[in-house]
């Protein structure tokens, strides 16, 4: 799959909050930054990250722009509460090798303070 397909499924399976589905679009060596927190390596630790980040924040990936450049994609995104952000992914042999979200998006999930 091309990364703006990879994407796209990706938003399809957050949407349905299927964090072991969504984990399956990640490398096994994948490495996922969220804003303002550690990093996650590895498929089964950025499952764990979506289990967890799925018990406490109720969002939803409502897409308002893919970019696909070379190997990568980005999401501009929003949310019906009106939250917005940005993701970035790169992809290689059809699946996420890297995530990253801007702070913004994230910090407002997790309802932590804007610096």
């Amino acid at each position: 799959m091309k990364p703006r397909e990879i994407v796209e499924e990706w938003i399809r399976r957050f949407n349905r909050r299927d964090a072991v589905a969504l984990a399956e679009l990640y490398r096994e060596d994948a490495l996922h930054l969220p804003a303002k927190q550690r990093s996650v390596e590895g498929r089964s630790a950025i499952q764990e990250m979506f289990e967890q980040d799925f018990a406490v924040a109720g969002m939803t990936c409502v897409p308002e722009v893919i970019y696909e450049i070379g190997a990568s994609a980005v999401l501009e995104w929003r949310d019906p509460s009106g939250r917005r952000g940005c993701g970035v992914f790169a992809v290689r042999d059809s699946r996420i090798s890297f995530a990253y979200w801007d702070e913004r998006a994230s910090v407002r999930m997790q309802n932590l303070p804007i610096q």
